[in-house]
């Protein structure tokens, strides 16, 4: 509240336009790097959160302005959203990904909480999500990545598409939100996740096959603790129990993706390290993660991993500049000098206002 909003809404936005700054650099100051789609939709929603934690500064000028600039630089004449754009708008990369359209319907739902307007921002997410089916769908039920390309089938973006319509199940109307949760759910259980070691892959080809290569041996501790919460939060739209399955990508996460106090960046699928590195936003996954098992199971363990992985945030936020953070630790506990990614706040904010929650609940 004190350091962080104040310095990404004075320097992590654009004056001009409203558009968010990809990154800050360690001195504060903001870098004028092109800028993905996402980092739009995920800013949104980090300011969208920024009242009921209880900041002061213009929310919805901020969250309005963003979504402004969001919709005008990078929505497509189909409805779909670029995923590349220079500092000053022109286009970069014209590809629609399925990754950014997810971000896109979550950015939609925290408008629609943010400025009120629940019916306007609805209506946009349900266009959008048409356009998602259409363009992405595959015979199966799942999504590819990318248009057009039908060999690959990768759980990431289905996962932020499944956080982004259960923000919708929640504050929406149309019960084709539910459907959708139940039908991401359904893809998470019966293909990401491996049937051999309980873990959940990254890549898979066409028939559901991993990838060939080193893709289709990726496991990352990161999506374990994500996926984790997410199908915890699914339990009641899912007809089938999801507590044993998502507990298990917590313990896989858990067990074999932290090292020295740290979740660390991959693994392959025999658990062996092929990634020591450890970016900031697993630690913020493994307290979300945590937080829900210790509230659904009342397992005093679980509160003790969550008190672990919010002390690891700590080394993170000690940059010279307050209201910034490093992005990633070496496996010596050193940290890399790099601009502090704006991507990541929404990861850090969602892990705040989980542990506000959890904590009040608990009290």
């Amino acid at each position: 509240m004190n350091e962080a909003y104040p310095r990404w809404a004075q320097y992590g936005i654009d004056p001009k336009n409203g558009g968010f700054i990809e990154a800050l650099g360690q001195n504060g100051l903001g870098l004028p790097h092109p800028r993905r789609a996402r980092v739009h939709p995920r800013q949104i929603y980090a300011f969208g959160q920024a009242q009921a934690l209880g900041w002061s500064g213009d929310v919805t000028g901020i969250v309005r302005r963003g979504m402004e600039y969001f919709t005008a630089q990078y929505r497509r004449s189909d409805g779909l959203f670029r995923t590349l754009a220079a500092a000053d708008g022109t286009p970069l990369d014209e590809r629609a990904l399925l990754y950014d359209q997810a971000f896109a319907l979550l950015g939609l739902a925290a408008c629609a909480t943010a400025l009120a307007a629940r019916e306007e921002f609805e209506e946009r997410a349900i266009a959008l999500r048409g356009a998602i089916d259409s363009r992405f769908g595959a015979a199966d039920g799942s999504l590819r990545s990318e248009e057009g390309k039908d060999a690959v089938r990768e759980s990431n973006p289905h996962m932020h598409l499944l956080e982004a319509c259960l923000a919708w199940a929640e504050i929406g109307n149309d019960s084709g939100w539910t459907a959708w949760v139940r039908r991401l759910t359904e893809l998470a259980v019966s293909r990401f996740i491996r049937k051999d070691s309980g873990a959940l892959g990254e890549s898979y080809t066409a028939t559901w096959q991993p990838a060939p290569g080193l893709a289709g041996r990726i496991v990352e501790p990161g999506h374990q603790f994500e996926w984790a919460w997410l199908l915890l939060r699914c339990e009641a739209l899912y007809p089938s129990p999801l507590r044993e399955t998502a507990l298990g990508l917590l313990a896989i996460g858990d067990r074999h993706g932290v090292r020295n106090g740290v979740a660390i960046n991959q693994l392959l699928d025999d658990f062996t390290v092929t990634d020591a590195d450890a970016r900031f936003w697993p630690q913020t996954e493994r307290l979300k993660a945590a937080l829900l098992a210790a509230a659904v199971t009342g397992e005093p363990r679980y509160w003790s991993m969550a008190h672990a992985a919010a002390a690891s945030f700590v080394p993170y936020l000690r940059t010279s500049v307050p209201g910034l953070w490093f992005d990633l630790q070496r496996p010596d506990g050193t940290f890399i000098d790099s601009p502090a990614p704006a991507s990541t706040f929404y990861h850090l904010v969602g892990a705040i206002v989980a542990l506000d929650t959890a904590l009040r609940s608990s009290a």
